[in-house]
């Protein structure tokens, strides 16, 4: 499994777009096109049911070396063996938290990711502790309807002044990758224009040549 640091591809299994593929298949689909991260989000599944899709994806993250993400639930991503779990801000902050290391016991190697939607959410999350944070929406995104993108200029900034891996996720396609490489983005997160394409496996692989 290659460091965190050079991660480049950060796709997505999630429930909102699996238009009746299962789960582990999408995510077999995901490892054979390169990505090097894989987030299980299910905003409206329960957490047997999170739990079931995560013992499913997991000996395919394996095999391929890519690491798993569980959105929400670093617990759950403790008990299934995953490798890393992502809260947003109201997730972790808002539920009291100040330090990722209150959500693993001590000697965990369970990674701990952040969302961010604003420069001081950013120094906020970074003085959490997490082994990355996301830096978006950076464009307009049907994942995430309600949320105002946060433009390049947030992209921008991250790339002075964020020294850990970073991802820029929202609204990324092929379209509009090489403005947010051009803002400073080596790392990006891509959810529906990959998981929407003909060929799953296709579309992470164009990623990846674009992202070098």
């Amino acid at each position: 499994m290659k460091p965190l640091a050079d991660c480049k591809l950060y796709a997505f299994v999630d429930t909102a777009y699996l238009r009746g593929r299962a789960p582990e298949v999408l995510a077999q689909q995901l490892c054979d096109g390169g990505a090097d991260l894989i987030q299980l989000r299910a905003k409206t599944a329960s957490l047997e049911e999170i739990r079931r899709m995560a013992e499913a994806i997991l000996p395919i993250t394996r095999r391929a070396g890519v690491r798993l993400v569980i959105n929400d639930f670093p617990a759950l991503a403790l008990e299934v063996g995953a490798d890393m779990a992502h809260l947003g801000q109201e997730d972790f902050f808002d539920a009291g938290h100040r330090s990722v290391d209150e959500l693993r016991p001590p000697g965990s190697a369970l990674g701990i990711g952040l969302s961010t939607h604003a420069p001081d959410q950013a120094r906020r999350a970074l003085a959490a502790g997490p082994d990355y944070i996301a830096i978006g929406p950076v464009f307009p995104t049907p994942t995430k309807p309600a949320a105002p993108p946060v433009t390049l200029d947030y992209v921008r900034w991250a790339a002075q002044h964020v020294r850990i891996p970073w991802f820029a996720i929202g609204g990324i396609n092929l379209q509009n990758l090489d403005a947010v490489l051009a803002a400073g983005a080596t790392r990006i997160c891509v959810v529906s224009a990959i998981l929407n394409a003909n060929d799953v496996a296709a579309a992470c692989r164009e990623f990846r040549r674009r992202l070098g």
